[in-house]
């Protein structure tokens, strides 16, 4: 059975840092990429971050330069590294891994950037 789960988020302060984790299991997760999502009250479920099979990432502009996706196979896991936090990062993070044609989600971890 697929698990995917979260960890990490929590109450920052503007210019802070967090750093989100994503255990998985019942994969060979060497072989997938692996993504990072957020959702915001009121908006859609946007792509932060992802990380190839390989380790390429790739980052939505509005997050480049501040965070930072990694993997660590042998762990299963995934990081999302998020410095100078903003505001407008505020959000549920989820992790997502895609197998053929079914997507798994993680139940979200909660991120709240506010002074």
């Amino acid at each position: 059975q697929v698990q995917v789960v979260e960890s990490g988020g929590g109450l920052v302060q503007p210019g802070g840092s967090l750093r989100l984790s994503c255990a998985t299991s019942g994969i060979i997760f060497s072989i997938y990429g692996m993504g990072w999502y957020r959702q915001a009250p009121g908006k859609q479920r946007e792509l932060v971050a992802s990380i190839t099979r390989g380790g390429s990432a790739n980052y939505a502009d509005s997050v480049k330069g501040r965070f930072t996706i990694a993997r660590d196979n042998a762990k299963k896991t995934v990081y999302l590294q998020m410095n100078s936090l903003k505001p407008d990062d505020t959000a549920v993070y989820y992790c997502n891994v895609q197998l053929g044609s079914v997507d798994y989600w993680g139940q979200g971890t909660q991120v709240t950037v506010s002074s």
